[in-house]
């Protein structure tokens, strides 16, 4: 991420975010008013591994009955769907991944940064809409009905903090004071007590949204090439995991020593599981991205059977484009959607296309006008994604032009994040959406699957 591009908003937030993860730590006092994030002082019990800088770490361990953890790893539930949100970090720009060249006003508005007629994919659902050049993947999708677009999703009332909007995205309400994520309620309701992995955040952090009341998830930067760091090689190195495990099977009357040793055999398990990983073939050739290998290492996982249900992680670059917008936004936004498709062909290849959703979301779009150095300052309503084989493939609300803007002169929202919550909750994952996302009788069900 280049800061130098990026408001301080966008940098305390990480900042906050960073030290928030880490139990017992507590919160700077840098700016007044901002949320807690979902999932401040759970445990956390970690692992760093060695030259790559993975890391694992097994949330609410301290409740995980670890001699039931290997069933869980052993039950994998091929039944199972899973859900996997990617996070478009810093506000993308709505304006330029579905840009409204057909639209009066958008060269008015953009004169450095609109889009000719005659660039990009023109959106099926909406001629005046292009996708943006650098995002053919997606458009390719769309084409073929697995890309359920929300070109206009937000909120009433818009927060323009990334810090704010992003926790009220995380947590499926707009309060600030609540600290477990809609993923990690769901989680807690219709999850197990001995499965880990049915949280996955790729970070090494937890991701507020999989943050969870009791319910155990995990977080692990990378699955390829995955092992614990030692001072000593094989066999010395062995021999030390095995005395781990044995240390983890020991019992306590001390609570303290007892949840210390629930995580260390916790992540011995998780390093037996995914240490095979490293040497695994893709059966599609991914983008040399993150996301991409990312993603690839989560398609492997899913092939072995692994018991994963929500996962989330953060795209390539940073969406929070107050200047030199073009330089940023384009390679960030190709490599997420190369990254995107391969994903999704993987997961064709391996015949799991019809388990898994993919979520695609940011805290909120761009202003319609640009501004004064060539980029885009904090906006409100954004786009988000439903991407996969199940996906119904019908815009979700419609674009609502730039002529009748908010009292902010930004764009209008013409559905709910909440409510594609509600729909992802009961159409999806088949559970009742009341007792999980706040005042959920008040949001129509947009159909999202087929």
């Amino acid at each position: 991420m280049n800061t130098g591009r990026c408001c301080s908003n966008y940098t305390r937030s990480n900042f906050l975010r960073s030290a928030a993860a880490k139990a017992g730590s507590g919160l700077p006092g840098i700016e007044p008013g901002m949320p807690v994030p979902a999932g401040t002082g759970l445990t956390r019990r970690g692992f760093i591994a060695g030259a790559a800088g993975l890391a694992v770490a097994v949330y609410a361990a301290g409740k995980t009955p670890l001699p039931l953890f290997e069933d869980g790893i052993a039950e994998a539930a091929q039944s199972d769907r899973i859900l996997v949100s990617i996070f478009l970090d810093g506000g993308a720009d709505t304006l330029s991944l579905l840009a409204p060249v057909g639209h009066s006003r958008y060269h008015d508005l953009r004169p450095v940064l609109a889009l000719d007629e005659s660039e990009g994919t023109p959106f099926s659902e909406d001629p005046s809409l292009h996708w943006h050049p650098s995002a053919a993947a997606i458009a390719q999708l769309h084409s073929e009905g697995k890309v359920t677009v929300f070109p206009a999703v937000g909120y009433d009332g818009a927060n323009q903090s990334h810090f704010t909007s992003r926790h009220f995205w995380e947590v499926g309400e707009l309060e600030t004071d609540t600290r477990t994520g809609w993923m990690g309620r769901y989680i807690d309701l219709a999850g197990s007590d001995n499965n880990p992995l049915q949280g996955l955040s790729l970070s090494n952090t937890l991701a507020p949204a999989l943050a969870t009341h009791d319910k155990p998830v995990a977080a692990v930067e990378g699955v390829t090439d995955y092992d614990l760091w030692s001072w000593t090689d094989a066999p010395v190195s062995d021999e030390m995991f095995k005395s781990f495990k044995r240390m983890g099977s020991m019992k306590s009357e001390s609570p303290a020593l007892r949840d210390s040793r629930k995580a260390i055999r916790a992540t011995n398990i998780i390093r037996e599981s995914l240490e095979s990983f490293g040497d695994f073939e893709s059966p599609v050739t991914y983008p040399d991205a993150r996301l991409g290998q990312q993603l690839s290492g989560l398609a492997a996982l899913l092939g072995a059977g692994m018991p994963l249900h929500c996962v989330s992680v953060s795209a390539d670059g940073a969406y929070d484009t107050h200047s030199d917008q073009k330089q940023e936004f384009d390679g960030a936004v190709k490599a997420t959607s190369d990254s995107i498709l391969a994903f999704q062909r993987d997961l064709e290849a391996r015949g799991l296309q019809d388990r898994v959703l993919m979520q695609v979301w940011s805290e909120f779009g761009r202003r319609p006008e640009e501004n004064g150095s060539a980029g885009t300052d904090h906006g409100a309503a954004g786009v988000a994604m439903i991407i996969g084989s199940k996906a119904r493939g019908q815009m979700v609300g419609e674009f609502p032009g730039l002529v009748n803007l908010d009292e902010d002169d930004n764009l209008r929202h013409t559905s709910d994040f909440r409510a594609m919550y509600c729909s992802l909750l009961e159409d999806w994952f088949g559970h009742d959406a009341a007792p999980i996302i706040p005042g959920a009788a008040n949001f129509a069900r947009p159909v999202l699957l087929k």
